[in-house]
This record gives structure tokens, sequence and C-alpha cells, in this order.
């Protein structure tokens, strides 16, 4: 089961659905080992991101597979700032009520995504009516509309919110983001308030990639600390797992769980793959910004995984989940960044256009030996 021990009592009650979810599992399918929500229903929920074609139904070989695998959903891009709130005072609501009523219909735990980012967030936002940087107060109370307004509408729904996204640069200093710079760097708090006061029930995490980083690391356990001294209610650190091959290395997968489960916060694995492709420059994060050319050398797969390297794949994901079940009582959600291969975003970034093999359903759906090496972890142990 889920541990909550870590937990204060005013926090719990956002987390009774995500117990009763595997409950629900446990009941259902004592006897069976067929999904990954039911092989893993005793260590913590398993779920996935969803686009807009697969929210829509258009997708029906996903939805299918959605329905049967997780228990989680997180939407991919529609609750982002620039999807659910393109224009002053206008807010397109229609994909995202999909996304949280598919969700209900399925008893999943949902999970929405993100509040505050400097990323995919609309000039207007940051801008006043002449085209100049807008004024703190103003920026506040755009940013305090748009929380109410987003997480209240599904108080009580949506049980996990991103509330902010991505602000720890790789220096382990926070980003000097137009956030930042209009408002100051408590912005992250009033972030994190808000969302509160819009829903006190919800479980609120800081969700950020590079986690492997010591000096990322350690700059976002100082921000958390800070946080917490001012008695800001965060309660937990979404990792994000945009792993390769190679890297990290899972001493570094260890150490960042551990540093972030002893601040007494929750810790999600969030936006999980594995890039198998040539990696170009220096580049193992996932910030948006970076592009590449595409070069033959980048894209060698094209025709298909060879056997030699989907066997790296399948131990590389076999260790990764070895360690994420071995540290299960400090994780309580697993959540990858794309239902299968031909819907992941790595196959346009950094690189636009290639063809990439992440996760662990193929083009067609069909499960990859990764699949059934992350199943045998969670029934060998």
């Amino acid at each position: 089961m889920i541990r909550c021990k870590r937990i204060s009592p005013a926090r719990l009650t956002g987390l009774i659905f995500l117990n009763l979810v595997i409950s629900t599992s446990i009941a259902q399918n004592s006897n069976t080992h067929n999904s990954l929500k039911d092989a893993f229903r005793e260590d913590f929920v398993v779920g996935t991101s969803m686009n807009s074609f697969q929210i829509m139904g258009r997708d029906t070989r996903s939805v299918k597979l959605i329905e049967n695998q997780y228990n989680t959903i997180t939407g991919e891009n529609c609750m982002k700032w620039e999807r659910i709130h393109p224009k002053p005072g206008t807010y397109n609501f229609r994909l995202a009520d999909g996304l949280v009523e598919f969700g209900e219909k399925h008893d999943m735990y949902l999970v929405g995504h993100t509040l505050v980012w400097h990323r995919q967030t609309p000039q207007w936002v940051f801008q006043d009516s002449e085209g100049n940087l807008t004024t703190r107060d103003t920026l506040l109370m755009r940013m305090r509309d748009h929380i109410h307004t987003v997480v209240g509408r599904y108080k009580g729904r949506v049980h996990s919110w991103d509330v902010v996204n991505e602000v720890v640069g790789a220096d382990g200093e926070i980003r000097k983001s137009l956030w930042y710079q209009i408002i100051g760097e408590d912005f992250i708090e009033k972030a994190f308030t808000f969302a509160r006061e819009a829903d006190p029930d919800a479980v609120l995490i800081y969700n950020d990639y590079s986690w492997s980083s010591l000096v990322k690391r350690n700059g976002a356990v100082r921000m958390v600390k800070d946080l917490q001294s001012k008695g800001v209610p965060i309660d937990g650190i979404g990792m994000q797992a945009h792993y390769h091959l190679g890297t990290p290395s899972l001493k570094d997968i260890k150490a960042s769980i551990q540093a972030y489960s002893d601040l007494g916060i929750r810790v999600m694995v969030t936006e999980m793959e594995i890039t198998v492709l040539p990696v170009p420059g220096s580049n193992r994060g996932a910030d948006i910004n970076q592009r590449f050319e595409n070069e033959n050398w980048l894209n060698p797969y094209t025709e298909g995984l060879p056997d030699s390297v989907q066997t790296v794949l399948t131990n590389r994901y076999r260790e990764i989940f070895n360690v994420f079940k071995t540290n299960n009582e400090h994780i309580d959600r697993i959540t990858f960044w794309g239902v299968h291969d031909g819907v992941s975003w790595k196959n346009n970034w950094p690189v636009r256009g290639r063809t990439n093999h992440p996760l662990l359903f193929d083009r067609e759906v069909k499960p990859k030996p990764s699949y059934d090496a992350v199943l045998e972890v969670a029934l060998s142990n």
C-alpha cells in the first residue's frame, strides 16, 4: 500500500482516493498480474500521460491500453496555460474536462499538469497593454486568478497538481524567468499558497528534471527547505525521469529518491521514458529550448530497434524498476510520458522527426520485452 506516514493529517485527505484506487485493484485482481497497475498494486500507482487524440477517443488502441494498464493519468498538454487559458479572460476546458471525465469513469488517480511554468505560457500573461513587462501586483493577480479558476474547477476531482514546474536551473539557482523577474523569488511560494487556497485537499507537487546533477539536486533541496521553513504547503517532488540508456546512474537515481524523501515529502517519478537514440552535444536534460538538426547518425533506427539495442533497453528498464521497487516506501507514483513509442515527444525533441523507441509499448501498441522485464520486477520481490 502507499505509505502516508510522512504527511500531516491535514494532507491525508487528498490521498484517500489514491489508496482507494489500489484497494480496488487488489479486490478485483487478487489472482492475476496482467497489467502494470495490478503488478505494482502494493508499491505505487502506475500511469501515463494522455494527448488530445486519446482524450477525445480518436486513438482507440491507446485508449484501450490505458484502460487496461494504468490507474493514474496526467494530461500531456491540455492543462498547460497556453492551452487552457490562451487569452485574457478566455478559458478552454474542453480537453481538460475530457481528461477528468475519462479518469473518473475508470476510477483513476488524476494529476493536473502544470500551473506555473516559464514555458508554454502566453506572452500576454507577462505584459501590460503596451507590450511592456507588467507589474508584480498584476502578475500575482493573474497567477491567482488562473490557479483559482483551474484548480477550483476540478476541486476534489483532480487529486494532485504539478504546481510549479522546472524553476531550478542547472546551476542550482532559481531560474531567472519572467515569473522571477517580475514577482521575485517568492512567486514559488505564492503559487503553492494559491493552489492550497483553491483546493485544501489536493497533493501539491514541485516537478523538475535532471535530478542526477548533484548541483541541481542540492539546489532543489535548499528551495524545498526554504519553502518548508515558511510554512508553504508543498507536499512532494516530481522527479522527471527523462532517462537514457547509460545515464543517469542507478546510484544517482537512488540518491535523488533518498534526498527528497529525507525532506519528509512525497516522491513521484514523472514523465518517464528511456531514450535509445544518440544524444547530440551535451544534452541530458529536458530543456525544450534545445534543438538540433536531424542528421543520419542521430536517427539510426528508422526501420525498428535492433535486437541488441532492445536487449540493452530491456535490461535498463529492469535495473531502474528494481530501484523503484526496493524504494517503494518512498515512491507513490510512476508516470510514463506517453502511451507508446509512436506518440512519444522524444520523436521530435531535441531533434525533430526522429524515430525513437523509449517506452514499454511499440508503435503497434504491443508490449516490448521491456514491459515483460518490468512485470518480472514486480512479481519477483
